[in-house]
C-alpha cells in the first residue's frame, strides 16, 4: 500500500488568496508597477531629446519698403516623436496606478470589518503620507505630461511652413514629468509597504488575543471534583460498599445455631 504523506500544521493553516496583501499577485503587481514607472521615464526623456525647437529665419517679403525685413519661426520637425513617446508615458503611468490602486482597495476590503488595520496612529500617519504624497506627484506628472502633448500636436501639419509665432515647450518640462513619474511608482510601493505590514501587525494581534482567550478559558474553569473510588474492606461487597450481606454467611450462621442447640 502507498504510504500517505503527513499532514502538518501548514497545511491545515489558511492559505492566502490572490487578493491578500502578502500573496504573489501583489507582489508580481509592486514589481510591475515600477517597471511602468521605469519605462515612463525612459518615454518622457526620448521625448525630451526628440522635442520640437524653433528656429527664426528673416522673411524678406514681410518687410516694409526700407526696411531691414521680419522675423519668422519655423519648426524643426512635426513633433510626431515627442508627441508618441508622451502619450505612451501617459497612458502606461494611468494604468499602473489604476491597477495597483484598485488592487490595494480590494485587498483591504477583503480584511474582517473588526480590523484595526489602520487603527495605529503611527501606520495611519505613515500611510496617509504615501497615499497623499503618490497621488500629488502623479497628477504632477500628468499634467507636465498633458501640456508637453497638447503643445507638441499644435504643429503637426503644415510644421516647415514659416510662422509669425511658435510655441514650444520650455527645455526640461518632459525629464520633470518623467522624474514625477517614477517618484510616483516608488511611493504607490511604499503604500503598498504600509498597507502588508499594518496587515502583519493585525494579524499577530489576532493571534495574540485568540491566545489570551484559551488562556482565560481554561484558568476560568472551575477544578473537577476527583472520580470516585470504590475500596474493598474485609467481607463486604466491593460493588455494594456494603450495604447488602452475601446469603451464604446468613445461612451458615443459621446452621451454626441449630447444630449448638443439638
Amino acid at each position: 500500500m502507498p504510504q500517505g504523506k503527513a499532514v502538518t500544521h501548514a497545511d491545515l493553516a489558511p492559505r492566502r488568496g490572490r487578493t491578500h496583501l502578502g500573496s504573489k499577485t501583489g507582489a508580481a503587481l509592486v514589481v510591475l508597477t515600477i517597471l511602468c514607472g521605469l519605462f515612463s521615464f525612459i518615454l518622457c526623456l526620448v521625448a525630451e531629446a526628440s522635442r520640437s525647437q524653433v528656429t527664426w529665419k528673416s522673411n524678406p517679403d514681410g518687410s516694409e519698403e526700407g526696411g531691414s525685413g521680419s522675423y519668422e519661426c519655423v519648426y524643426n520637425g512635426s513633433g510626431k516623436m515627442p508627441l508618441l513617446s508622451g502619450a505612451s508615458a501617459f497612458l502606461i503611468l494611468a494604468m499602473a496606478m489604476v491597477v495597483e490602486h484598485t488592487y490595494l482597495l480590494v485587498a483591504v476590503s477583503k480584511l474582517p470589518p473588526s480590523s484595526p488595520a489602520f487603527a495605529a496612529s503611527t501606520l495611519t500617519w505613515h500611510a496617509a503620507f504615501f497615499f497623499v504624497s503618490t497621488w500629488i506627484s502623479f497628477a504632477v506628472a500628468e499634467i507636465l505630461l498633458l501640456i508637453g502633448l497638447s503643445v507638441e500636436s499644435g504643429h503637426l501639419r503644415n510644421w516647415a511652413r514659416l510662422r509669425p509665432s511658435c510655441l514650444v515647450i520650455r527645455e526640461g518640462l518632459f525629464c520633470t514629468a518623467g522624474v514625477f513619474a517614477l517618484a510616483t511608482v516608488f511611493l504607490a510601493a511604499g503604500l503598498y509597504l504600509i498597507a502588508l505590514r499594518a496587515e502583519k501587525a493585525f494579524r499577530e494581534q489576532e493571534v495574540a488575543r485568540q491566545e489570551m482567550l484559551e488562556a482565560s478559558v481554561l484558568y476560568a474553569s472551575p477544578p473537577r471534583s476527583p472520580p470516585p473510588r470504590i475500596a474493598a474492606v474485609d467481607r463486604e461487597d466491593p460493588a455494594n460498599g456494603g450495604a447488602q450481606q452475601d446469603p451464604s454467611l446468613g445461612f451458615h450462621s443459621v446452621f451454626s445455631k441449630f447444630s449448638d442447640v443439638v
